[in-house]
């Protein structure tokens, strides 16, 4: 189906990041899959051409524009080139922790952070889950004591992704451990800040190209001019920022899950078996109609959304049915076609393997399924 949404620069725009991802990014993913991690230059590299930043103004060095659309666009060349893993920690730099440099730092801290930010020189990252509270913003337990012109931050973070490669780190800490809600506020961690130290690169069942680190702060002193907004209004922010986040999220699975049909589609039409292709088996048609019916069905709305957002009207409940029917979309999509795959898409080196592994956290990330569904029962007054 038509995508209306989209205009012609659009369009101009996704044949460039098409060439980019399929020419530069797609010869070295399996490298980075064993190495656990992606080069630094892949972010400068989409810098350069202009990938990403869209939305940085343009006296920083972005390209001053606000449109989402950019944004789906990028994401979705990257999974149909097969960049799932590689691609993940462009995209978190690019729609979650983008929004915050852009809208809570002052003139200060733009000149300072956005031209780095937007040409991919410095990487960034959030730090929000903790190992003892994950969804629950309120349950963390980080802590920044203010001391005249510093804080001192002490603490740890865990599966952050860009954990290893990020030079800014936004870090959600608690300021006041009386106020509550009201007691959390956003610091930069900057990378060589004394005290401040990295984890091992967490062993992930999937996304392995992506690093994902666990963070820890001993007595970090960072500077006031570092605080991210107003004290005691991080948890505002944070949350105000999770529709964005979680588009994101739903815009990956859906990617994702067409990049597995369009696998299983092209090995169908070649394997043979009983005589005949794998595809003029009656269950083989089915089984494909139907997961390109819900794609189609599931990418109409997310479209929607996507428009919803630029125009500043997307709602908490709508960015949550969308990152719960895409992510689920996703997991049982890839499942339904590795299974057309018979043996072979247990083995990894089939990407339809990589990519059923992939899948399988993107239901918990972001928030997880259920509490999706808490989300949308609220807005319906249940």
């Amino acid at each position: 189906m038509k995508r209306p949404h989209f205009e012609p620069e659009h369009e101009e725009f996704r044949r460039s990041v098409r060439a980019f991802a399929r020419e530069r990014l797609a010869p070295h993913h399996l490298e980075w899959e064993e190495q656990r991690i992606v080069p630094r230059s892949v972010f400068t590299d989409a810098g350069r051409g202009g990938f990403i930043g869209t939305a940085v103004p343009l006296e920083y060095g972005g390209g001053g524009v606000r449109d989402f659309r950019f944004n789906q666009i990028l994401s979705e060349e990257l999974f149909d080139a097969g960049l799932g893993g590689s691609g993940l920690g462009l995209t978190l730099h690019n729609d979650v922790t983008m929004p915050y440099f852009i809208k809570y730092s002052s003139d200060e801290q733009k000149a300072r952070w956005l031209p780095g930010i937007a040409s991919g020189k410095l990487i960034t990252a959030i730090a929000m889950t903790e190992p003892g509270a994950g969804s629950d913003l309120a349950g963390m337990s980080t802590t920044a004591r203010r001391d005249v012109s510093e804080y001192i931050v002490n603490g740890s973070k865990t599966f952050i992704t860009n954990g290893i490669n990020a030079d800014l780190v936004i870090v959600a800490t608690v300021t006041d451990p009386d106020a509550g809600r009201s007691g959390m506020t956003l610091l930069v961690v900057e990378r060589g800040m004394q005290g401040f130290d990295r984890g091992r690169k967490l062993d992930k069942i999937g996304l392995h190209a992506q690093d994902t680190a666990e963070l820890f702060f001993n007595d970090v002193r960072v500077p006031a001019s570092n605080r991210l907004g107003e004290e005691g209004a991080a948890f505002g922010y944070l949350t105000s920022s999770l529709a964005q986040e979680r588009l994101s999220i739903a815009v990956a699975g859906v990617a994702s899950a067409r990049a597995a049909l369009r696998l299983t589609v092209e090995y169908v039409t070649t394997r043979r078996a009983f005589g005949k292709r794998i595809a003029d088996f009656q269950n083989t048609k089915f089984v494909l109609a139907e997961v390109k019916t819900e794609i189609d069905v599931a990418q109409a709305y997310l479209d929607q959304c996507v428009v919803a957002l630029n125009s500043g009207e997307l709602t908490g409940d709508e960015a949550a049915a969308a990152k719960w029917w895409c992510t689920e979309l996703q997991r049982r999509a890839t499942d339904r076609c590795l299974q057309l795959f018979g043996g072979y898409g247990y083995m990894m080196e089939y990407p339809i393997a990589r990519a059923y592994l992939d899948a399988r956290v993107t239901t918990i990330y972001g928030g997880t399924t259920e509490i999706m569904k808490t989300i949308i029962s609220k807005s319906m007054g249940l």
